[in-house]
């Protein structure tokens, strides 16, 4: 009995709005004698080969500076005598080697193993998911949050589970990849409105509103390409002005933004609860995996029984959990740290200024780009960069517009002064680089982040 009680909840996700299976419909056209499919290439290697191609292969024919091992890298460094210091990763609290929670981990592992054998639906859930949520909700000041095993997953399910045939998605053109994703899978229409332009997002909301049912707009809080933001309150005074609901994706700004780290939010003065949905990573400030949705509690409790990536998906497994969990804990006990990353966020671009670097639009938190005239130019700076100790990858093709290539930046509080001036020095009187002149920040025009 108990198994077929299961069984009938989990079929609840599966189900639209009018009761009947939202599985797709196989093609009839497919199994007519004269449905044909000619293949234009002939196998999915040339395919592949060709794809590659046109995503810019040739920028890796004479260095390749991606997957880069980076902890093998720093331990061969340190044993030459050199230093190896990555900006490339968002540890921003630098709490990733942090004792107390490998401490956490290791403990986990020992009382409760590694995976978490299932989903929490169908399978049971382990005694540490709902505390965690709990802490996290309180640290938000949301009523209620649900973890899922990844950040991008998170959005994907979503964006694509709320929005029916009727409704309508608003995004920000330079969405991250993941919102883009919900939205294709969404049975709604999409509409984009140009980057942080708010004006522009009230005209669509004037033209679409009265045409859909529902209405969902997308932003992002701190944008992992550019690192700017959006104008919270104003939005929140759209959303309510037309009716729409918000979510917000606080990936990059939990534990970055605000005085406590709670976020755009706090950053902006703004009551969390008047966002109808929080979306954020436990991969960057909680120096671990996976995602989160935050907000009122009979939403959250409806995507808990409904919502395909968690109820398809397995469940936080306990190491993830415990350091997780641990990380927020340090968060609110070492909030020094927050004021540490601010000002190496602030030196970075004050010495990148000085330098005549074009450090674009960004806000001088956490995420700060240095733009580039062309990908070429773009990669020999990564490149020399990295033979002087600095990894730095190039953001170019895939995850930007083809004009707008760059450096990207992450910091950490782990950071030290001489690693920020001495990787901005290099950049300055890289070889080849022509005197040195502040740029005017190029145009926004769409993008869509990968990481």
């Amino acid at each position: 009995m108990a198994q077929g009680g299961n069984h009938g909840i989990a079929a609840i996700s599966q189900l639209g709005e009018s009761g009947l299976s939202t599985r797709p419909a196989i093609d009839p056209a497919y199994d007519q004698p004269d449905y044909k499919l000619v293949p234009k290439i002939n196998s999915l290697a040339d395919y592949a080969t060709k794809r590659f191609r046109l995503a810019g292969k040739a920028y890796l024919e004479t260095y390749d500076p991606f997957f880069v091992p980076t902890d093998s890298a720093r331990r061969e460094a340190e044993t030459q005598g050199q230093h190896f210091v990555s900006f490339a990763n968002y540890d921003y609290l630098g709490l990733a080697g942090h004792p107390a929670i490998k401490n956490a981990a290791m403990a986990a592992i020992e009382t409760m193993g590694v995976g978490a054998l299932a989903s929490r639906l169908v399978g049971g859930e382990r005694s540490t998911h709902k505390p965690f949520e709990r802490q996290l909700a309180d640290f938000l000041g949301v009523e209620s949050v649900l973890t899922l095993v990844s950040g991008y997953l998170t959005n994907v399910t979503t964006i694509s589970h709320i929005m029916g045939t009727q409704d309508a998605i608003l995004i920000d053109e330079l969405s991250h990849n993941s919102i883009v994703s919900g939205t294709k899978g969404a049975a709604g229409t999409t509409f984009t409105f140009r980057h942080n332009d708010l004006d522009h997002l009230e005209f669509l909301l004037r033209e679409k509103r009265e045409k859909h049912r529902h209405v969902l707009i997308v932003v992002e809080s701190l944008y992992s390409m550019d690192g700017d933001i959006v104008d919270l309150p104003r939005l929140v005074e759209l959303k309510e002005k037309y009716k729409a609901w918000l979510l917000v994706d606080e990936a990059h700004s939990i534990g970055v933004l605000g005085q406590d780290g709670r976020g755009l939010c706090e950053y902006c003065g703004v009551d969390p609860t008047q966002i109808d949905l929080i979306v954020g990573t436990l991969s960057k400030t909680f120096a671990s995996c996976g995602g989160f949705i935050a907000g009122s509690a009979p939403v959250i409790e409806w995507l808990r029984y409904t919502l395909p990536g968690f109820v398809f998906s397995v469940g936080l497994s306990p190491v993830i959990t415990a350091a997780a969990q641990t990380a927020l804990q340090l968060l609110q006990k070492e909030s020094w740290r927050i004021e540490k990353l601010r000002r190496n966020t602030e030196l970075f671009v004050e010495a990148s200024h000085e330098a005549g670097l074009d450090t674009g639009p960004a806000i001088g938190r956490a995420v700060v780009p240095i733009l580039f005239s062309d990908s070429y130019e773009t990669v020999a700076a990564s490149q020399h960069l990295m033979a002087n100790g600095y990894y730095v990858p190039p953001i170019i093709q895939i995850g930007v517009p083809k004009n707008q290539p760059r450096l990207r930046f992450f910091f950490s509080a782990a950071h030290t002064e001489e690693e920020i001036r001495g990787v901005v020095n290099l950049l300055a009187h890289r070889p080849g680089r022509a005197a040195a002149a502040v740029q005017e920040p190029l145009s926004a025009t769409p993008a869509h982040d990968p990481a």
